[in-house]
């Protein structure tokens, strides 16, 4: 079978007055390739108008190809259609039996459903409307509750996607996503060296900046002999957990940036806990030590309860910024909406976005999906398949949800300063996708007569990939201009 049903079906045109033969490869594209020391074989593309969906331009469309960001668009797409633009992650507070005068006996859960806008204040939220409710002692400690997610620490014995493992973009989620896994730091360089605070602030956090050297770099460049910060095991007795800064960082600068994967997150959100219970006016028996993670029991009631925006709205920002963290939680939700007895929720969410192909009619032979984020070595898709999946969510009862949430060319997103002055600027809303050896774009191109058009384009090659990116705009741009 062709990878793409439906566009092998488009070649019949129905309705059509005359038919048109498809386009050819634009000559700029091609030269812009060949600026760049490109090969045809480097570039992948599938680009047709929608009205006219025999038009097909190909190149190498049947080639399975890294993808970057643009793999977004397959987790997005099918997250609307099978959870809905309405569907809302929760974070819940529970007790598994009722306190006395208010002392609970046992312990406080706090239950993780995916909720990507849990961030401190909602946690603080939280925790106070059990403070109001009456409750001012939990003997028990704290019991976390990741277990929505199988496994529910996708992050323990993970190797670094790259050398910058405390980038937010490397943020690992799990279904408790506690302020997307980042804490904010703000290092300020004066004549002594280096000093760095945390916001907030919460107990047993040591950062070490005595290693850090200044350097004569602007402040602007200050990740150039930065190094991976080192993070110490927590010290049991104190319960403090030390991270020490490496590298150099430059004279009279200031920089507030967030980081992630420094502190243990299990740790963390017990400090965190504590520290706004305590805050509150109330007592926590056990300590961070001694709080554990769980599955909550059956007969635990919720007291407090935390919603997200729907998915439509996370979406929006998920795509412009293109966050991997909120798109990997995504991909984990639609393999938690679907798993089956003991299956792991990745592999539940690969088969998921499998079945949704396959009932669309696109072959999914060559795709490999790995988070769902396109952070991956290892992922590849058809520029064919993504296509077909551009079509089908056009088509579909979602489709004007996932157009909303795409970049517009030299508007906003990920695409605010490119193909500026170009027929392209406002007319493109497509997904970019970059790695160290792959450029893509892929989404909807409005030509001239405000006529959408499905465009997908990739450039894979490991020594020019980079300078693959004007053969994408000008391809984007001779869209815009037909």
């Amino acid at each position: 079978m062709r990878v793409l049903t439906v566009l092998a079906g488009a070649l019949v045109l129905s309705g059509c007055a005359a038919w048109q033969p498809a386009p050819a490869v634009p000559d700029e594209v091609r030269q812009a390739l060949a600026t760049a020391g490109l090969s045809d074989s480097a570039m992948g593309i599938v680009a047709y108008p929608l009205h006219a969906r025999g038009r097909v331009m190909r190149l190498n469309a049947d080639t399975p190809m890294r993808p970057a960001s643009t793999m977004k668009l397959v987790t997005a797409a099918v997250a609307l259609d099978k959870l809905g633009p309405n569907a809302r992650g929760r974070s819940d507070l529970l007790l598994s039996g009722l306190p006395v005068d208010g002392v609970l006996a046992g312990p406080l859960y706090l239950r993780g459903g995916a909720d990507t806008d849990l961030d401190w204040a909602a946690l603080g939220q939280l925790l106070r409307d059990l403070r109001e409710s009456g409750v001012r002692e939990i003997q028990g400690g704290l019991v976390v509750d990741r277990s929505l997610f199988r496994p529910g620490r996708l992050d323990i014995g993970v190797l670094p996607f790259d050398s910058s493992p405390e980038a937010y973009y490397n943020a690992i989620p799990d279904a408790l996503a506690l302020n997307g896994q980042l804490l904010k730091y703000t290092m300020k360089a004066d004549a002594s060296g280096v000093q760095v605070s945390t916001s907030p602030a919460w107990p047993g956090l040591l950062v070490d900046s005595s290693a850090l050297r200044l350097n004569e770099l602007p402040c602007k460049d200050w990740e150039k002999e930065w190094q991976t910060p080192l993070a110490l095991p927590v010290d049991a007795p104190t319960q403090t957990q030390r991270v020490v800064l490496r590298g150099a960082f430059p004279r009279a600068c200031t920089r507030t940036e967030e980081f992630t994967n420094l502190f243990d997150r299990q740790w963390l959100t017990a400090q965190a806990v504590r520290q706004i219970w305590r805050e509150l006016g109330g007592t926590m028996g056990g300590s961070a030590a001694t709080d554990r993670e769980a599955t909550t029991p059956a007969e635990a009631k919720v007291v407090a309860s935390h919603l997200g925006r729907p998915l439509a709205e996370v979406m929006r920002g998920l795509m412009k910024r293109s966050d991997n963290d909120l798109t990997r939680a995504t991909f984990l939700r639609l393999g938690a909406a679907a798993a089956r007895e003991g299956e792991p929720t990745l592999a539940a969410a690969d088969r998921v976005v499998r079945e949704w192909l396959a009932a669309k009619g696109v072959d999914a032979e060559g795709l490999v999906l790995e988070n769902g984020s396109g952070l991956s070595r290892l992922e590849r898709i058809k520029p064919a398949q993504l296509a077909a999946l551009l079509q089908a969510s056009w088509d579909g009862p979602t489709g004007p949800e996932l157009l909303s949430t795409l970049p517009v060319a030299g508007v906003d997103g990920t695409l605010r300063n490119r193909m500026k002055g170009t027929a392209a600027q406002g007319q493109a809303r497509m997904k970019t996708g970059t790695l160290r050896d792959t450029f893509c774009l892929a989404g909807y191109v409005f030509d001239s007569q405000n006529r959408p058009w499905v465009v997908v384009a990739m450039v894979n090659d490991a020594e020019n990939g980079a300078k693959g990116r004007a053969a994408l705009d000008a391809l984007a741009a001779w869209v815009a201009r037909q």
